[in-house]
């Protein structure tokens, strides 16, 4: 063996652990992984479908938006006769609902609105894209632990209070279901 071959040895070892740390790490503690938590697609379907036909029984033709933890769309459901600008207004009550109702914990965006949430006079806060303060928007939480699950928009009523209430009533028909 040379003798200069020894002091190479811890020094190979040394360079494998700084360029594959892995090779010498200890199980993590915690995980890096995250994970969020969002209604199944079918409850989801059926949620917007419940918001679309209790506005239908009261002769409203809505459009009705279910976001997920994302914020993106997770279910869309049109009623017949919808106007065009709908799609994008449940959507937009829908994701305000739920970021802002996240960050203030605020259940609609009607509360948002109360609570003054809206921002400046100069409305600062709805030139923020997606972001609608508008009622018909309710924050979708999880019963257990009011965990934030999502959001549920609906527009297309001859206001945005008959948006909400059947947007209310939808959530409350499938809220045993928000595991």
């Amino acid at each position: 063996m040379l003798p200069d071959a020894k002091p190479l040895l811890p020094a190979a070892a040394l360079a494998v652990a700084f360029l594959c740390p892995a090779a010498f790490a200890q199980p993590a503690a915690s995980s890096h992984i995250i994970t969020s938590q969002k209604l199944d697609w079918s409850t989801a379907a059926a949620l917007a479908s419940e918001a679309v036909r209790i506005c239908a029984a009261q002769g409203y033709s809505v459009t009705a938006t279910v976001v997920d933890t994302s914020g993106h769309e997770q279910a869309v459901i049109k009623g017949d006769t919808v106007p065009l600008q709908s799609l994008s207004v449940s959507y937009r009550k829908a994701y305000t609902a739920y970021s802002y109702g996240l960050a203030f914990n605020k259940n609609t965006t009607s509360e948002l609105i109360a609570a003054g949430v809206t921002g400046p006079a100069n409305g600062a806060l709805n030139t923020i894209p997606e972001v609608l303060f508008v009622p018909g928007g309710v924050t979708l939480r999880r019963t257990s632990d009011h965990a934030i699950l999502g959001g549920l928009g609906v527009s297309g009523a001859p206001g945005g209070d008959k948006d909400e209430a059947c947007a209310l009533h939808a959530v409350e028909k499938f809220r045993a279901e928000f595991q």
